[in-house]
């Protein structure tokens, strides 16, 4: 087959008009179990090439069994649906295929990932000489903030290596990229202090202050808080407000997980939930997770735009030149050949505005309220989570959550996830689609009860 990119974009096209009209009649891919995979589908790759009839059917075949995250009955992941102005953005990125790394080789795409980092920062007050990059998920912002925090306390570690105790504080709760992330910042997973959760989740902040005395009590060095806006399961919200003056007073860089939560910046009606996130060191957060922009948008902003040159950038001539470090954006990024993931939040936000945004993230949270009301209102149902939450944690009457949740995506009626809490197990609910209308949020509560009522001997009960 030639390499021809006009017709394999009509091809494209044609995809695309399939996959959103099988979406509307089959929301819910088939479940395909991994044996079945090879006997499924022709995936082997030959020394041939395939016949071009052949290869359109297989792609075709591929593309309409893959598990639909767009769809109005995938409640799975921390990430759902699609807004065409992003989908717009993204597919032009992949046209221009530039790398962020120069000016020289981006041109005016590096001032479009300049604006939204400069827009982000002015949203959650951070001053002058503030910076940031897009890094390609919440686990690399996490990460650059580990890494910023400890050549921070240690200016000799980018060249001696660990000299002291580092101790890394952060919520039971947390995400758990923090563990794997000190490992490779050569702190070592053991060095990680997992702060006991209140009763809605948030990091209990006299236990850290305890924590903290003893551990520099014992010779250890304080030098890193990871605090969340939006956990993974009941998606709390830490109090930064009285976070960020022990941080203060034990000289602690304090870094805000928004990867879930943190698009509440965008809301006069829900950044209260953020508040005191302009004391914070750095924060991150994912388009990619509420506002519908395509995996990966992912944004970290730093107070001190020093920090990201003290710890990422590197002199490489035969790269770097033309231009000020500025604009070659190499140097405060961990990656050097970055693709451009700018382009799609710059054409989402650019479209519809600050505003548009807010009635986004606004929308979510009303839908939100409709599943939780539902619950709180229904008998056979108990909830687990609260108010001012993207999560709805529950269970239904004594199903057992987990072997629910796998019945329903086995049988292709839903897809659902399960999480727990202080050893508590429950369904769980996320509205992060905003293309959700509150029909689709209690029809998510008829799939389940008809499922349920048709297949009861089948779903374990809780003993």
């Amino acid at each position: 087959m030639q390499n021809n990119i006009k017709e394999d974009l009509h091809f494209f096209n044609e995809l695309v008009n399939d996959l959103i009209n099988d979406e509307l009649e089959n929301p819910i891919s088939s479940a395909i179990t991994t044996s079945e995979l090879t006997s499924e589908f022709d995936l082997e790759l030959k020394p041939t090439p395939a016949i071009a009839e052949d290869f359109k059917n297989e792609l075709k075949k591929l593309v309409l069994n893959t598990p639909k995250s767009s769809s109005r009955l995938f409640f799975n992941q921390l990430f759902g649906g699609r807004h065409s102005k992003a989908i717009l953005g993204d597919l032009l990125a992949v046209m221009l295929n530039n790398s962020m790394a120069t000016y020289k080789i981006a041109g005016p795409q590096v001032a479009v990932e300049k604006e939204v980092i400069k827009q982000v920062n002015k949203l959650i007050g951070y001053p002058e000489g503030c910076g940031g990059t897009f890094p390609t998920g919440g686990s690399m912002a996490n990460f650059m903030s580990l890494v910023m925090a400890r050549d921070k306390k240690d200016v000799d570690i980018k060249n001696k290596g660990m000299q002291g105790k580092l101790i890394a504080y952060t919520s039971v709760n947390s995400h758990y990229s923090l563990a794997k992330n000190i490992a490779f910042a050569g702190i070592g997973r053991d060095n990680i202090r997992y702060i006991k959760s209140n009763k809605v989740g948030q990091i209990d902040v006299s236990d850290f202050k305890q924590q903290l005395v003893c551990d520099i009590e014992n010779g250890f060095v304080p030098f890193y808080l990871n605090a969340t806006a939006g956990t993974t399961v009941l998606c709390a919200f830490d109090n930064l407000a009285e976070l960020s003056p022990v941080c203060k007073e034990y000289n602690i860089w304090m870094h805000v997980d928004g990867a879930f939560g943190g698009t509440v910046i965008f809301t006069d009606k829900y950044n209260h939930l953020v508040k005191g996130i302009e004391l914070s060191d750095s924060f991150c957060f994912n388009a990619h997770k509420t506002l519908g922009a395509p995996i990966s948008t992912s944004v970290i902003v730093v107070k001190d735009n020093r920090d990201l040159y003290n710890s990422f950038n590197n002199d490489a001539t035969y790269l770097y030149q033309t231009d000020d470090e500025n604009y070659n954006l190499g140097q405060t990024s961990f990656e050097c050949g970055r693709r451009n993931n700018a382009l799609k939040f710059w054409t989402l936000w650019k479209a519809i505005g600050t505003n548009g945004i807010a009635k986004i993230v606004e929308h979510e949270f009303q839908l939100a309220d409709i599943a939780r009301d539902y619950v709180k209102n229904n008998e056979s149902y108990t909830l687990y989570s609260f108010n001012d939450s993207l999560s709805i944690c529950f269970n239904y009457k004594d199903f057992d959550p987990v072997d629910l949740c796998t019945k329903l995506y086995q049988y292709n009626k839903l897809m659902v996830g399960f999480g727990y809490f202080h050893q508590q197990g429950f369904v769980r609910l996320v509205t992060i689609n905003g293309e959700n209308t509150n029909e689709n949020i209690l029809n998510f509560f008829k799939v389940l009860e008809e499922f349920t009522s048709k297949h009861q001997d089948k779903v374990k009960r809780i003993s």
